[in-house]
């Protein structure tokens, strides 16, 4: 059966119309008591014919459609990730200075056997955890709850896991004067001080300081569709062109892909996401994300916090690098 209630994106309409019209046959064979072959098969090409659809759509990603892709409704959130990847998970909220910010979700819990400290942004899903969660648009409280459970964290000896997906940090005035800036500074900080491993996946967006405050581990961990940049598109062309209209033209250029990415030093590891978006086969999605860490953070146990610190500044230090060439 096709879902009537998927939401799909501007580019993805030849699909819709082919996924609505296989609705449409769908509903007429499930009111017709007899057998009706002709529209069985008829069925049956309509979804062969979406699928390879969506498959040449996907092939071809530019830059501004993958931003399109990291920021659907329907992709996983932090939540889903929490729920499906860590046990026995203990919430802790505030940061013990202001308030408690919703848009950071962070608390204990097991990760395969492992104790582990696992935070990340939350956008919410419908409207009124949208607003709960400010769509994952973190204040300076949510950062500084951010470094309360990393300072605890390297007390307990249990690795950070972080969980990135936000257009940016909150640029409310209240946020200005509460410190935002500083915040995020000290979030970064912490992050690079660790005498843990730190594992971060960037999950949908990684907008600005608000995702390098959380971000900024051993191992940055990338969906292949999500985007990863210093401005938003929309913000970057209101700078350079005075014109938002012209997103797609800096996202091009602002090099946000994992592919670019991954190129620069900037992230680590890309996790192939299943044909469509993460947001067609979010289990599945999760479960890669989970074996992926697995892996790397294997790879970071046993380590001294010396030897995790050094690993985390020469990995930053190697960003845009260009290699000596050889004489």
């Amino acid at each position: 059966m096709s879902d009537p209630t998927r939401t799909y994106l501007d580019f993805e309409r030849p699909v819709a119309e082919l996924d609505a019209k296989i609705e449409e046959l769908e509903s007429l064979a499930a009111s017709n008591s007899a057998d009706v072959p002709d529209v069985a098969d008829e069925i049956a090409k309509l979804r062969q014919k979406s699928a390879d659809q969506l498959a040449s759509l996907y092939e071809k990603l530019d830059p501004w459609r993958k931003t399109q892709v990291a920021r659907h409704p329907e992709r996983p959130h932090f939540r889903d990730y929490r729920k499906h990847l860590i046990e026995d998970f203990e919430e802790l909220c505030g940061d013990r200075r202001f308030s408690e910010d919703p848009a950071i979700v962070g608390g204990i819990g097991r990760f395969n056997g492992r104790s582990v400290v696992v935070m990340g942004h939350e956008k919410g899903r419908d409207t009124a955890s949208r607003l709960k969660h400010n769509f994952g648009m973190a204040r300076p409280e949510g950062y500084r709850k951010a470094i309360r459970l990393m300072d605890m964290a390297e007390k307990f000896n249990m690795p950070v896991l972080t969980f990135v997906d936000t257009a940016g940090a909150y640029p409310g005035v209240g946020a200005e004067e509460r410190g935002q800036a500083e915040a995020i500074a000290r979030s970064t900080e912490r992050c690079l001080s660790l005498g843990v491993p730190l594992i971060s996946v960037i999950a949908g967006e990684g907008g600005s300081g608000g995702a390098v405050a959380l971000a900024s581990g051993n191992a940055v961990i990338m969906l292949q569709h999500s985007i990863y940049s210093v401005i938003s598109p929309e913000g970057c062309a209101s700078i350079l062109w005075k014109d938002s209209a012209r997103a797609r033209d800096a996202a091009i250029a602002m090099k946000i892909t994992a592919q670019d990415l991954k190129g620069l030093k900037i992230i680590d590891h890309i996790i192939k996401e299943p044909v469509g978006g993460a947001h067609r086969a979010p289990e599945d999605t999760i479960r890669k994300v989970g074996e992926k860490i697995d892996s790397v953070l294997s790879g970071l146990e046993g380590l001294k916090a010396n030897t995790l610190r050094k690993r985390r500044r020469e990995r930053f230090l190697a960003i845009g690098r260009l290699e000596a060439s050889e004489s």
